[in-house]
Formats: structure tokens, C-alpha cells, sequence
């Protein structure tokens, strides 16, 4: 599944390309995505100009004056710009074609991605709890602390957790935990201020190169030019279960957390130390 970096990279990539632009016409050939995709967009889009590109959480915002468009790529869409025509193939679903030539279309083979709309009068829920964006200075060892309230949830769970942070999927989730040489399992009551401090900078800092190197490829993962991402090169514990630690040489361990799987080196992520009661 595209995860934040994605997101980002794509956003980046969209909008050079559709910005200010008016759109002429709006496509859609499939309606059952996730959700249905609104009958009106197909009249209530015509005429109307661009004004921004943003991305909250991992959904991508295209905002108008009237409310934004709000598109979820799923377990393997795809949003690309066509700067000429082309025929239409099997998985692609959505097209917003604009006044510059180009058109901005959707592919989504598994169809769980979303093409939604939300006004001021009409907010969608789903982005209504969302916590504070990861990359901001609203992500704080503060803030961070409020929302574990001494909760015993493995930390993990936690960060992935989108009402106290948006955006930490699996893949970077791990990563950073790695980074932070925090033990996935650990329950978050139990980690010290530092330690959950040295997390959120982790975090931080594993997105952000993560968005500099364009994603990560996975199997489905391409940005809006149709290039893979290149983060995967740098992944520590992703997807290495066996293989060796790259710190410490020793054999990296995959356990289940919450049905999806975790990697990680039980030398370098040790459990902490019981806090007294």
C-alpha cells in the first residue's frame, strides 16, 4: 500500500502539471471504488479551476473553491499525469481532464482506493480524528506523551495508530523503530521520555528521506511519472526477515503484530526494563 512518502511524492509530482489548470471534463468509468465515487462531480468539477495540492494524512486533497477532492489510493492505485491522450486500459477509473492538455487519471486494479468530496458544509468523518502530521511541529514529545496516557498498547501499534500520528504505516513504522532501537512489542507505558523522544525523531527523520528518495518501490508502487521509488534500498529490517542485522550481524526476527508482519533485531530492539509502580 502506498504509505505517506508515496503520498507526498506523488503530490509533488501532480502538481507542476495540474495547478491553476481549469477542468474540462470529468470521466468516470468505474463508480465502486472503496466507496462510490458522487455522480456530481461529472458537473459540479466543469469549469472550475485548481487552486492547491495537498496531502493530509495519505490522502491527497485537491482543493477548489467550492470544497476538495479528496482521492485515496488504496492497496495499489496510482495517480498519473497524461500529457497526451490515451485509450483508456481495464483498471483505470477516474480521469479529470483539464484546460492545459493534460489529464490527471486514476488506476487502481484492487479498487479499495476512494475518488470523494468534501465541502465545508459537507466534511468527510474520516479526516475529521485524524491526529497531527507526522513532518510538523505539532508532532511532539509532548503531544505524544498526552495521547500514550500511560497506556499499555506495544508501541508499534501505537505510532500506527492515525489519532496520534498520521501517516507512520508499516513499512516506516518498523524502520523507525529500528532506528530508535526500540523493541516493537514494548509497551508504551514503560518507554522513557527519551527514548519515546528518540522515536519521534526517528520518525521524522526515515519520512523525510523516505519522501527525498521518491518511496518505496513495493510490488505495485509507482509515482506520478510512472517511476518507482527508491527508499528501498536503505530499508535496515522491512522485509529481511533471516537476513543479518546490519548493525550488530545477528539474525533479524519476524514476528505478527495486530496481522501484519514485523521485523526487527532482538540484539538492537531490546525490551526495557519494567518501570517500578
Amino acid at each position: 500500500m502506498p504509505e505517506l512518502p508515496e503520498v507526498e511524492t506523488t503530490c509533488r509530482g501532480i502538481e507542476p502539471h495540474i495547478l491553476s489548470a481549469t477542468v474540462v471534463k470529468v470521466i468516470i468509468r468505474q463508480h465502486q471504488l472503496r466507496w462510490l465515487i458522487p455522480d456530481h462531480l461529472a458537473t459540479s468539477l466543469t469549469g472550475k479551476a485548481l487552486l492547491a495540492v495537498e496531502r493530509r494524512a495519505k490522502y491527497i486533497l485537491l482543493k477548489f473553491e467550492h470544497g476538495e477532492l479528496v482521492i485515496h489510493l488504496g492497496m495499489s492505485g496510482s495517480l498519473r499525469v497524461l500529457k497526451q491522450p490515451r485509450a483508456a486500459e481495464k483498471h483505470d477509473h477516474f480521469d479529470m481532464v483539464l484546460d492545459n492538455g493534460a489529464t490527471l487519471r486514476l488506476t487502481d486494479p484492487r479498487r479499495f482506493g476512494a475518488v470523494l468530496w468534501q465541502s465545508e458544509q459537507q466534511p468527510l468523518s474520516i479526516l475529521q480524528k485524524m491526529g497531527p502530521e507526522p513532518l510538523t511541529g505539532a508532532f511532539n514529545i509532548d503531544t505524544f506523551i498526552e495521547s500514550a496516557n500511560n497506556r499499555k498498547v506495544a508501541i508499534k501499534q501505537f505510532i500506527m495508530d492515525n489519532k496520534v500520528v498520521v501517516g507512520v504505516g508499516n513499512i516506516y513504522a518498523t524502520e523507525a523503530l529500528f532506528a530508535a532501537g526500540i523493541n516493537p512489542q514494548a509497551p508504551v507505558n514503560q518507554l522513557s521520555r527519551a527514548k519515546l523522544s528518540k522515536l519521534i525523531s526517528a520518525i521524522k527523520y526515515i519520512l523525510g528521506v523516505a519522501i527525498e528518495r521518491g518511496g518505496t518501490t513495493l510490488k505495485d508502487f509507482v509515482d506520478a511519472q510512472g517511476q518507482p521509488g527508491y527508499f528501498a534500498q536503505e530499508l535496515q529490517v522491512y522485509g529481511r526477515k533471516g537476513q543479518t542485522c546490519n548493525n550488530c550481524q545477528k539474525a533479524l526476527r519476524e514476528i505478527k503484530q495486530g496481522q501484519r508482519s514485523t521485523v526487527f533485531c532482538p540484539s538492537c530492539q531490546r525490551m526495557p526494563r519494567m518501570k517500578k509502580a
